[in-house]
């Protein structure tokens, strides 16, 4: 892979924020990057179709980017901090992006040899 480790990190964090961003503005009922009612996953149990559709087909991908990290806001405090769920999640994204460059540099070194 010709992409630098630095460059493909600054581009998982950017897409994940923005995928979040969408996804909780078109399924959610406010425009938010993370939900204040602690509703990580809308839409899930909308009485629209679309919504609830679109629900269903992002709820794979959502569970991966943020479902872990989830486990850790679910009681302890309604409202943290906003900083707080930015910086966990910047962290958690972090350590994929790297995983993936990682697997995919093998990968890609495989099939050029």
């Amino acid at each position: 892979m010709k992409i630098s480790r630095t460059k493909f990190v600054i581009v998982f964090l950017v897409s994940a924020f923005v995928f979040q961003f969408i996804s909780n503005s078109v399924l959610g009922n406010e425009v938010r990057l993370f939900p204040v009612n602690g509703d990580f996953f809308p839409g899930t149990a909308s009485p629209i179709g679309w919504k609830s559709t679109l629900a269903k087909i992002l709820y794979p991908i959502k569970i991966v980017l943020i479902g872990p990290v989830t486990l850790l806001f679910k009681n302890p405090d309604p409202d943290p901090a906003p900083p707080v769920f930015v910086i966990a999640f910047a962290f958690y994204w972090t350590a994929m992006a790297l995983f993936l460059h990682y697997l995919f540099n093998k990968i890609f070194a495989r099939k050029t040899v």
